[in-house]
């Protein structure tokens, strides 16, 4: 089965990759030529476990391969995936869509007999229909269909997601088109992987409504945190008394800064956009985002109170800049929005992420001093903050670290260390919700 993927970002690279592990063969398409370029060359501009070795195996194997040329692929293809970015257009919430539309034009005259158009990219309700629309004035003589198949993909695990999805979630109008995409996934058949097959609306629906939970159980548990405080509970022992309970399940009740990253903040902001549009209440999932922006304004007030109600002057060791660990993502991320300000108010900031530091100088303050090693962050600090859960800050030797500094304060926003243990050490501990 011949299938192109247009977008070689993280949706489309890693796709097109699992798709060309189970056998397919696969095109991926960009009209950026320096990153089809790089590709080509073995260069992966993305970090995520696992995908680099992936993409080696299969452009060896000839079962993957990157151009720019829509001339040479589409005409071929028995599937086309649209994976372009639909990032929120500023101050609006909206997604803007110019990209998946765009795509629509420039393959529409290349088709030839019948294809499958895939909406793979997070796209709101009623984008398939369009997409079908376009093509069809592009090229009235063209037979094919328009489906939707939203992608689940975790940063840090999308290899395994798209192996060993929960589910897959088909969107189509037609046999035909069921009938390839059933094909194209067959091999999750041996997992027997649930495959839900839905009309357009439904699928592009589902997508949203899945992350906009996800990010209600964040901010649930983030405002349960504060309650904690101020009542003396313990939020980890409330979260795993929640947890427990089949209906609600453990995951996503970590409290922590606030939730960030690609998927998040723009599809919520998205979902109440699409709700407006049709007239219909979405208070809970607006309320979410309100509660997940005063989180991250919450911290800067709990990093400020630890350091003693100011942070001029301070020498401040930051571990982890990137939204979540194992990827380099910084979109939304929770220090892009409390660095900048603590820098503002005359702090002086040493950081360190295992990914994300060549992202991060781009879109942090220039003054930031980005640091190699682990433990020289920490040299003449008045106070450590982490930030991201990496694996390589849970095991810290913090003996070392508490010599190195010239401060003993330890600002936990991810819960990571035990209180009573960082307190018998010598820090002062600051955490969220204990």
């Amino acid at each position: 089965m011949k299938v192109t993927m247009i977008g070689t970002g993280y949706v489309g690279l890693v796709s097109g990759a699992c798709f060309a592990e189970f056998g397919a063969d696969v095109t991926c398409l960009d009209i950026d030529d320096g990153k089809i370029d790089r590709l080509n060359n073995g260069e992966i501009p993305i970090y995520e476990p696992g995908l680099e070795k992936l993409v080696q195996k299969n452009v060896k194997d000839g079962r993957l391969s990157f151009t720019t040329r829509f001339e040479e692929v589409i005409g071929q293809s028995d599937l086309i995936f649209i994976a372009v970015g639909t990032p929120s257009r500023r101050g609006e919430g909206y997604a803007d869509l110019s990209y998946v539309y765009q795509a629509a034009k420039d393959l529409a005259p290349h088709l030839k007999d019948y294809t499958v158009i895939v909406d793979k990219s997070t796209v709101p309700v009623g984008t398939a229909r369009n997409v079908k629309r376009i093509i069809a004035g592009e090229n009235p003589d063209a037979d094919f269909d328009v489906a939707s198949n939203p992608e689940f993909l975790r940063e840090g695990a999308a290899i395994t997601d798209f192996m060993r999805p929960d589910r897959v979630v088909l969107g189509v109008e037609s046999e035909r088109a069921k009938e390839r995409l059933h094909e194209l996934y067959r091999p999750l058949n041996l997992i027997e992987t649930p495959i839900l097959t839905t009309g357009l609306e439904s699928a592009e629906l589902i997508k949203y409504a899945s992350n906009a939970f996800l990010a209600t159980k964040i901010s649930f548990i983030n405002e349960m945190s504060m309650l904690c405080e101020s009542v003396g509970a313990d939020v980890h022992a409330v979260a795993k008394g929640m947890g427990l309970d089949g209906r609600i399940g453990r995951k996503f009740l970590h409290p922590g800064p606030g939730y960030g990253g690609s998927c998040f903040p723009k599809d919520t902001k998205a979902l109440v956009r699409i709700a407006q549009e049709h007239g219909v209440s979405s208070r809970i999932v607006e309320s979410v985002i309100e509660v997940n922006e005063a989180q991250k304004a919450r911290m800067i007030t709990k990093i400020r109170t630890a350091l003693g109600g100011s942070e001029s002057g301070k020498t401040l060791a930051v571990l982890g800049l990137t939204f979540k660990p194992e990827t380099d993502d910084m979109r939304d991320a929770p220090s892009l929005a409390i660095l900048p300000k603590l820098i503002e108010n005359g702090a002086k900031v040493r950081a360190h992420d295992p990914q994300g530091m060549h992202e991060a100088r781009d879109l942090l303050p220039a003054s930031v001093e980005y640091c190699e090693g682990i433990y020289d962050t920490f040299e003449n600090a008045d106070a450590t903050i982490l930030m991201t859960e990496w694996n390589a800050y849970r095991g810290l030797d913090l003996r070392r670290i508490l010599e190195s500094m010239q401060g003993d304060v330890f600002i936990d926003l991810r819960n990571v260390y035990e209180p009573d243990m960082m307190q018998s050490i010598g820090f002062q501990y600051t955490c969220v919700g204990r």
